[in-house]
């Protein structure tokens, strides 16, 4: 039997926001939370609770959304919790994949007494950085609100608020709340950016919006959460937490000037450093966790990477269920040993010591007889590296737990790593991490740790680590800066190659060399068949390897540094460009 609905426009709602984490392709198990949290929105009195984009597929589903099974699952399981609306509890806003009249869709559907009562499609689809959307959904018509106990209700879905064309429309067919629900993955500083479009949307439209952000990792992307609410006016009503799960149940009042939203907490955000750590910590946990993996195994060199990524591992899945293992060869310092015994031993992890020896002379011994006559150069060096990483795979082959890789996306970008050696592994939580972040984020958790980090309190990373200079131990005496640019140079280089896209010669305007921008930029296009069979790593910035930069293993072009050249206007099209001639008979 249907739950009996006044007719008459309500004054007061209560909404609320289940931000939550989801698990990709576990239709049941995210209705399973839907569930919990209705139940939970309904002791607290509310009327409606809002799930985040997709949510019951789970996202991003990426190509498994065009799977006809799935899509199939997706819809008799929300006809399941249609029906259970019946109850008289609140209705329900949730995402899921809608197919409809050959297309496939990116919906939002309200499911209240018992029945789908709308639903409503997302128009604009992002096809850009990490997204893909275009490849896999159909675009929707422009909406209108959908009408809730009398209330007319806006719901942009993600991407439909960057833009000003379907606030615009939802004002004009007559929405009075925007509730927006999102699936917006973390990049540094991507809060601000949120929350300026958000202002902007509100600004232009003159409606209070509430915004409900997924939380959690899925593969290389974590989403923050940090949802909100802005009223008509662009204060801030509430802040829910970032990068934890959150119910929320905010309650609105309609006044002489609209809707608006009452006070309720506002929670700090983490931002910057904190918020880079955070994200690498859930990163690692949710993949590590939603994949099965029982705990993590890591080579622990005593260098700084594999330190700050031994501290993530601990904090995000407790000391139990994290091994470390030194490989020493020759060329590994006592300091090395020392330092890695140190960190082990504050972050109170297993950890052994597997002397590589015997397995580097046996493959030189069998590599002889080819080699006879050859000076030895980085092919033995790396034979080093190879034996460590096959050593470490055996034992997440024999005991289970998932293989930590630790190169920074300095050393990534210019393939710095032995591939089939160091690089082997499963995830990576500092894969989008350029080296100077990696000091600064060991100098961050030996003083702070995230909201609910397992690992201890205090110093963590012996400050040895963090102070002598890099190496990675290869041959006597050997440094970084031996084949590098220092740091503080390179990561700028890095950053204005890859994040913004830069002339040479405009970086070298800012102060560089030009031979060792070219160098770098030599280095960043010849890596790139060796990023293309690295391990996952969580993104951090704008533009991390894999998903967002998408560049061609064979690829020839190198930036001379000549300086932009003017086009030449004397032989340029006498038609305005992309402009169709028209052909008389």
């Amino acid at each position: 039997m249907n739950a009996k609905v006044s007719s008459r426009p309500a004054d007061r709602l209560s909404i609320a926001l289940a931000q939550l984490d989801c698990i990709v392709g576990d239709v049941a198990g995210n209705a399973d939370r839907v569930r919990e949290s209705r139940a939970k929105a309904k002791a607290q009195g509310a009327d409606l609770v809002l799930f985040s984009e997709l949510y019951l597929a789970g996202y991003t589903p990426e190509d498994l959304v065009l799977k006809p099974a799935f899509q199939e699952a997706c819809r008799a399981t929300l006809e399941d919790l249609a029906r259970e609306t019946a109850d008289g509890g609140p209705a329900v806003l949730i995402g899921l994949p809608w197919a409809e009249n050959g297309g496939l869709y990116n919906a939002y559907a309200l499911l209240d007494g018992g029945r789908i009562e709308a639903v409503r499609f997302k128009v604009d689809l992002p096809n850009y950085g990490v997204f893909d959307e275009k490849r896999v959904f159909t675009q929707g018509p422009m909406p209108g609100p959908i009408v809730f106990r009398g209330v007319r209700l806006g719901v942009p879905i993600c991407e439909d608020i960057w833009g000003t064309d379907i606030v615009e429309c939802l004002v004009e067919t007559g929405a009075e709340i925007l509730l927006s629900p999102n699936g917006s993955p973390y990049w540094h500083g991507k809060y601000e950016e949120r929350m300026g479009v958000v202002v902007a949307r509100v600004t232009e439209s003159g409606l209070p919006l509430l915004y409900l952000n997924q939380v959690g990792g899925q593969d290389e992307l974590v989403f923050d959460g940090g949802s909100f609410a802005l009223n008509a006016d662009r204060s801030l009503a509430f802040q829910m937490p970032a990068f934890r799960e959150d119910l929320t149940v905010s309650v609105w009042e309609r006044g002489p000037k609209g809707w608006h939203c009452l006070p309720g907490e506002k929670v700090i955000v983490p931002e910057g450093d904190e918020a880079d750590y955070t994200a690498c910590m859930v990163g690692l946990r949710d993949y590590v966790n939603k994949n099965r993996f029982p705990g993590v195994v890591m080579g622990l060199s005593g260098g700084i990477d594999s330190a700050l990524c031994a501290a993530l591992a601990v904090d995000a899945l407790g000391a139990e269920r994290v091994h470390c293992i030194m490989l020493p060869y020759r060329f590994t310092s006592n300091e090395s040993l020392s330092d890695a015994q140190g960190c082990a031993s504050a972050l109170g992890v297993r950890y052994d010591i597997l002397p590589i020896a015997p397995a580097v002379e046996g493959l030189e011994s069998v590599l002889k007889p080819l080699f006879q006559g050859k000076p030895r150069d980085t092919t033995e060096e790396n034979l080093q590296s190879r034996a460590r990483g096959t050593l470490l795979m055996s034992v997440s082959n024999k005991f289970g737990p998932m293989l930590v890789t630790t190169g920074n996306k300095s050393e990534m970008s210019v393939g710095y790593a032995t591939i089939y050696g160091d690089m082997n592994g499963g995830f990576n939580p500092i894969k989008d991490l350029y080296k100077m972040q990696v000091f600064r984020l060991c100098h961050l958790r030996n003083r702070w740790k995230p909201e609910g980090a397992l690992g201890p309190n205090g110093e963590v990373i012996p400050n040895n680590i963090i102070v002598k200079p890099p190496t990675a131990e290869l041959r006597e005496n050997q440094k970084d800066q031996d084949s590098l640019p220092e740091y503080e140079v390179l990561d700028d280089v890095l950053e204005c190659l890859i994040e913004k896209e830069m002339r040479v010669s405009d970086i070298v305007a800012r102060g560089h060399d030009l031979e060792t921008v070219k160098k770098v930029e030599r280095l960043l296009y010849i890596a790139e068949y060796k990023r293309r069979q690295s391990a996952p790593g969580v993104k951090v910035t704008k533009k991390n390897f894999g998903r967002d930069r998408r560049y061609p293993i064979v690829n020839r072009f190198r930036d001379s540094g000549a300086p932009q050249r003017a086009h030449d206007p004397s032989i340029a099209p006498r038609k305005p460009v992309g402009v169709s001639e028209r052909f008389e008979e």
